[in-house]
């Protein structure tokens, strides 16, 4: 049974503070992909994981006060505290939250296919480092027909 939903504090505030920076953040891994700048990648991923760490904790706080309440420990239990009180702007505020965190979400997967394209990039490149490229064609850019002796490189990685 739920307790009066008046003796819930549960705000969004800091959930807010911390998405924005994680977007801004997001933004700048973006632009770091972009330029292929590592350094600022790398500055930028421990950013991001402890901002990523602050957001669960608040998460987590937040689940435990609806538990605390009565409801259950999650979205569902958040929805239903929603509509338990009286203040639209209580919603209003969630749903801005959402969609901040959707926003967050799809930048994420767009730097996460930004990152499998370098990775791939930096595959083939050590493949061909390596002389460990794909040989199967008869003739080469040229016309000419491909040597299948000598086909490693003699640089040694």
């Amino acid at each position: 049974m739920n307790k009066p939903a008046s003796n819930l504090m549960i705000t969004f505030e800091q959930d807010a503070k911390l998405v924005n920076s994680l977007l801004e953040v997001l933004t700048r891994e973006q632009s770091s992909l972009v330029l292929s700048d590592i350094d600022a990648i790398e500055a930028v991923m421990e950013e991001k994981s402890v901002l990523l760490q602050n957001i669960s904790l608040t998460a987590n706080s937040r689940y435990a006060a609806l538990a605390a309440g009565g409801f259950a420990p999650n979205e569902s239990g958040m929805t239903a505290w929603l509509k338990s009180q009286t203040k639209p702007a209580l919603t209003e505020s969630w749903e801005r939250f959402q969609k901040s965190i959707s926003q967050a979400k799809e930048m994420n997967r767009l730097n996460g296919v930004l990152i499998n394209k370098h990775f791939n990039r930096n595959q083939q490149l050590l493949n061909h480092l390596q002389g460990s490229l794909d040989n199967s064609g008869v003739y080469g850019k040229n016309g000419q027909a491909k040597s299948q002796s000598g086909s490693r490189s003699s640089l040694i990685a």
